[in-house]
Order: C-alpha cells, then sequence, then structure tokens
C-alpha cells in the first residue's frame, strides 16, 4: 500500500493562516467537498464569519483561533481541536507574513518576525500533529512555502529564506515520515490574487486567481506528489533559471526585475517575492 492521503469523511483537516488569501479560500472549498475543517488564525471574529459560510455545504468549517507563534497555545489547539472533533488527519501550514528586506537598510527585526511566522509558526504546529499522527497510524502534513525559496530573489532575503528553508526541512522530514505513513508535501505557489499581493506596486508576471490556485492545491493533496507548485508556466521557469550559473543568474534577474536600473538611494524594493 501507498502513504495515506485524506479523503473526505476520514477525519478533521486543520488549516493555518485561514481568515484570509488561500487559507480561507481553500477552508471553503474543501468544506464544500465534504471535509471537516477546522480553520485557524488570529481573528475570532474571522474565522466566525468563515464558519458561518460552510452553513449548507457538504461538509463544515470549526472557527479555532490561535496564535502561530505562539508554541504551547498551538500545542493546545492540536489537543483542543482532536478532543473536540476527532483526529487530524490533514494538516495544512499556510500561515505567513511578508516584509521586504532592503540590503540598503538591514534589520535584524524584519529576518526575525519573518522567521518566527512563517518557519517557526509552521514547527510550532507541526511538532504536536505530528506526535498525534504517529499514534494514529497515518496522516497527511502540507506545508505551504513559495517559488520565492528556489533561489534568492530581490528584497527577498527573509521571506525567501524562511520558504527555502521550509522546502528544505519538507525534503529531510520526508524520509522519516515515509516509515511512520505520514505524507508530507510542499506547495510552492507563485503570484497568487489575495490581499498580500495587492500591496505590490510592480507587476506580477503569470498572477493567478485564488480560486484557481486552490483547485490545484487541492488535486495535488488528492493525487499529486511531494511538491505541489502552480502556475506552472511560471514556477518551472524559476526552476530552470536557478540551474543556470551565478553570473547568468544574476544578469538575467536583474533585468527582468529592473534591479540593473535601481538606485538604492531613490527607490524602494518591490514588496513581494510570490
Amino acid at each position: 500500500m501507498g502513504l495515506y492521503r485524506v479523503r473526505a469523511g476520514d477525519g478533521v483537516v486543520w488549516i493555518t493562516g485561514a481568515s484570509a488569501g488561500i487559507g480561507k479560500a481553500l477552508a471553503l472549498q474543501m468544506a464544500r467537498q465534504g471535509y471537516e475543517v477546522v480553520a485557524t488564525a488570529r481573528s475570532a471574529d474571522k474565522l466566525e464569519a468563515l464558519a458561518a459560510e460552510s452553513a449548507g455545504m457538504a461538509g463544515t468549517i470549526h472557527a479555532r483561533p490561535c496564535d502561530v507563534t505562539d508554541r504551547d497555545a498551538m500545542a493546545e489547539a492540536v489537543a483542543d481541536i482532536e478532543a473536540t472533533h476527532g483526529p487530524i488527519r490533514l494538516a495544512v501550514f499556510n500561515a505567513g507574513n511578508y516584509w521586504p528586506a532592503s540590503g540598503a537598510r538591514l534589520e535584524i527585526d524584519n529576518f526575525a518576525k519573518t522567521y518566527e511566522i512563517n518557519l517557526f509558526g509552521v514547527l510550532n504546529g507541526l511538532v504536536p500533529v505530528v506526535e498525534r499522527m504517529k499514534d494514529h497510524g497515518r496522516g497527511q502534513l502540507v506545508l505551504v512555502a513559495s517559488v520565492s525559496g528556489y533561489s534568492g530573489l530581490p528584497a527577498a532575503s527573509a521571506y525567501g529564506a524562511s520558504k527555502a528553508a521550509i522546502n528544505n526541512m519538507a525534503e529531510s522530514l520526508k524520509f522519516d515520515f515515509d516509515l511512520m505513513n505520514i505524507r508530507i508535501q510542499v506547495v510552492n505557489p507563485g503570484f497568487i490574487d489575495t490581499p498580500l499581493t495587492e500591496k505590490n506596486d510592480f507587476e506580477m508576471p503569470a498572477l493567478m486567481p485564488v480560486d484557481k490556485a486552490v483547485e490545484q492545491m487541492i488535486k495535488g493533496i488528492e493525487g499529486g506528489g511531494f511538491e505541489i507548485t502552480f502556475p506552472r508556466r511560471f514556477t518551472y521557469l524559476l526552476k530552470l533559471l536557478r540551474m543556470l550559473p551565478h553570473p547568468v543568474y544574476f544578469a538575467l534577474m536583474k533585468r527582468a526585475t529592473g534591479w540593473d536600473r535601481k538606485n538604492l538611494k531613490t527607490g524602494n524594493a518591490p514588496d513581494e517575492a510570490g
């Protein structure tokens, strides 16, 4: 038999970062398809509104507010979800945020808060939920990273590094998780039309509607391999670019992003990396 893969009716789907963007859209679509979803974010009001939207759907959404940066609270959330709703069969660690990092104005706090949410916010939920999945003998984990983790991009030294860490960590953990019947997958999306990317003041190639992105995520969760990435016409180009020699890569990226014409004294860095 192959590794465990979640199906509607198996148990609970837990989604972090579910109050907006991809997380919210994913929770709604999975509820439409009959999954029982527990949605986590800091905003209780937004989560309650999200749960109300699931009324009449084949599945349902339960609100479970929590701050992913609070290690103890996340462990308590896992225990509470399983005690109240049943075993967590699928955990989607989607919570994340982005702050641009300029090489001309480096700030340690920028890196610290990025890693606290994007990396340790994943680990704070991953560690306790894996302990539960080990006891259950099955489970599925989905870690949302980004194509910015493939290679260095302008203004993304903090964000991209956090997403690169997610990719590397997932690859490493897969060896052990395979032996425990726990499927682990990583999602590397390109530019998705969400409130986060609405802040951008530059052209975003292959910008994808959030509903289409969620369709690709669910398709990958239900039948895909280790990596789920979309839109492929963009993400596979970035995969190719990272294989080039560094001088070629830097020259092409500077030209594509306009960094070859940039003056750090007068211009701000783009504020989203994918």
